[in-house]
């Protein structure tokens, strides 16, 4: 009876290790090798993404060059921001006015990036520059239900 016990207790921790998530697959792990890029590195891969996609003349890559890297330099520093606060305050959450603030903050640069854009992109390009950012967008919000999710399991 014991060498059957045993030997069903090995196989079912058999099978619990053998389905072990991989878990360098999570977004979190994206976007760790991110932080490790520099805003101008991230700003030229950005470019030449959209470059590709939306077939940018040379004029256009340079305005949109400059437009990425004030975006990722804006990017770099609210990280850093959001770490230090961190710190600052383990066990308390931010205030509602700063949560607030920082939503409004984070929409007044999409509308202003996005008038950017609209003087920089031809009609179709922008067209199409759009539905890329509602795809992102999309992307986005299923990873964060899913989040949410397993956060409530």
């Amino acid at each position: 009876m014991k060498k059957l016990f045993l030997i069903a207790l090995a196989l079912v921790t058999l099978q619990v290790s053998a389905q072990h998530k991989r878990e360098g697959d999570k977004k979190g792990d994206k976007m760790e090798r991110m932080n490790d890029y520099t805003p101008e590195q991230i700003a030229e891969l950005q470019t030449k993404k959209m470059t590709l996609h939306l077939d940018l003349n040379e004029d256009q890559q340079q305005k949109v060059m400059a437009l990425n890297l004030q975006n990722a330099t804006d990017r770099k520093a609210m990280i850093e921001a959001k770490k230090q606060m961190a710190k600052k305050s383990d066990d308390q959450e931010m205030s509602k006015e700063d949560k607030l603030k920082m939503k409004n903050d984070m929409l007044d640069k999409q509308i202003a990036l996005k008038q950017k854009m609209k003087d920089i992109l031809d009609e179709k390009q922008y067209a199409k520059w759009e539905e890329m950012m509602s795809k992102r967008g999309e992307r986005g919000r299923a990873y964060q239900k899913k989040k949410m999710h397993k956060k409530n399991d």
